[in-house]
């Protein structure tokens, strides 16, 4: 008897411990979380927004790694604060919304790079292409609550964004910006 429950303590404890290793779960919260790009047209900086979009986070900031970032976006929430644009991007050579409404990021590996300062290695899949891609983010923590903040920068090409008569760089640039500030609260 004492043999099982020794092993069962065991199990227990090794099990809390792989846990431990991936870190609290935090769950975003959208009223203060945002995701912004920033295409370029003309050389002049063009901004857009994704209005529905969802971040989890496993995260423990003092040993990051075995931790995990996910995100999902409704690329049909993308505004850019113009309609006939809005009309544009909804299309085959842009996101195509009817094949593709959604996009997502997951993560393979977190790592602190300094201070407060992490990267999150993964994958994104948008409009039907999947690229590595490393997203780079501070972390303020405080109690139950927490944020994270970003930027990168992606080429529109590597996801076949803008194809057609917009696959030349010269009106529209090949890089788009991508911000970010996601609140996050602890997950019960």
């Amino acid at each position: 008897m004492n043999r099982i429950i020794g092993a069962l303590g065991t199990c227990v404890l090794l099990c809390g411990a792989a846990g431990a290793a991936n870190g609290a779960e935090w769950r975003m919260d959208a009223a203060g979380s945002k995701l912004e790009f920033v295409a370029t047209f003309e050389r002049n900086p063009v901004p857009g927004v994704f209005k529905e979009f969802d971040a989890r986070l496993r995260f423990d900031p003092e040993k990051p790694e075995g931790g995990g970032l996910d995100v999902t976006i409704k690329v049909t929430s993308a505004d850019m604060n113009v309609a006939d644009v809005n009309k544009e991007i909804r299309g085959k050579d842009w996101f195509d919304y009817a094949a593709f409404p959604q996009a997502e990021f997951h993560s393979t590996d977190l790592r602190r790079t300094g201070g407060n300062r992490y990267v999150a290695r993964g994958t994104l899949s948008l409009k039907g292409m999947k690229q590595a891609v490393e997203v780079p983010f501070t972390w303020t923590g405080a109690g139950e609550g927490a944020a994270i903040e970003g930027e990168l920068t992606l080429k529109r090409g590597a996801f076949a964004i803008g194809t057609g008569e917009w696959a030349a760089t010269r009106v529209i640039g090949a890089d788009v910006k991508v911000k970010f500030t996601v609140k996050l609260r602890k997950a019960g």
